[in-house]
């Protein structure tokens, strides 16, 4: 018996120098829906040459981006996967079993994620199994609408399957580095959002708090450097996401402001 049709949705932007290594891993998809916010390089050529079905729309935010993107989907299970993400081999086959097995009370999968830092797994500091749910019945499942790090919400059973996503997002700390401003930015609107407020503690004594829970408690300094990184930068995202929840209320504006003069 033949399993259920799977569409596997993927939002790009400006990625054509990497998008293929993801897109190589997607030859089972039934459907291949890729979201573009309008790329300025060759990223929507490189898609349609692997077979993608390309809608394009005005980002936003991740949630809005991918629940406008999934009323497109032509199939009720969907698979999500970012651009800088592969499926370890036999996921695929996993997933393909997943599906056809699933009860009704069966909603979703979740997924353990490999976080790799120039070019290696990062094992502790709470970083893994850093569980992602990305396979979902399209009528059962949505993106929770939050600035950033959205997550999908269903309502009933989430099953896990064994085989990871590896997920390339720090090839280097430049990249990483580049991240902070927008991601700091997104986690400060959305803890206003949320109605917080700063106070000092957030800035003075989390940071080290946290540092310390992830590189001593979670065992990051069993990675090395890259431990050691990896934790020092989560912790300098939290501190400048709560500077710039201050930094809205010192400013009486609604958001935080884009980097520039008269931003």
């Amino acid at each position: 018996m033949s399993r259920p049709k799977i569409t596997v949705l993927l939002p790009v932007f400006n990625v054509e120098t990497y998008i293929r290594r993801t897109l190589d891993c997607l030859g089972w998809a039934d459907e291949l829906l890729v979201v573009d916010s309008f790329s300025k390089d060759r990223t929507v050529e490189i898609c349609k040459e692997y077979g993608a079905r390309v809608i394009q729309h005005e980002y936003v935010n991740s949630a809005k981006q991918k629940n406008w993107a999934l009323e497109f989907a032509s199939h009720d299970w969907v698979f999500q996967i970012d651009s800088d993400e592969i499926l370890e081999e036999g996921a695929a086959e996993e997933i393909a079993g997943a599906v056809s097995e699933a009860g009704p009370e069966v909603r979703a999968y979740r997924m353990p994620r490999k976080n790799l830092m120039l070019g290696k797994w990062v094992r502790h500091g709470g970083v893994y199994p850093d569980f992602q749910t990305r396979l979902f019945r399209r009528s059962k499942g949505h993106w929770v609408e939050r600035e950033v790090h959205a997550h999908v919400s269903v309502d009933g059973s989430v099953g896990t399957l064994t085989h990871h996503i590896i997920h390339f997002g720090a090839p280097n700390l430049s990249k990483q580095l580049s991240n902070l401003d927008r991601y700091t930015r997104y986690e400060a609107d959305e803890l206003r959002k949320q109605g917080k407020r700063f106070h000092a503690g957030q800035v003075v004594v989390r940071p080290w708090l946290l540092f310390l829970y992830r590189y001593v408690w979670r065992l990051g300094f069993l990675d090395g450097w890259r431990g050691f990184f990896v934790c020092s930068i989560i912790t300098i995202s939290d501190f400048l996401s709560h500077a710039k929840l201050w930094e809205i209320e010192e400013l009486g504006i609604e958001k935080s402001p884009r980097g520039g003069y008269g931003s």
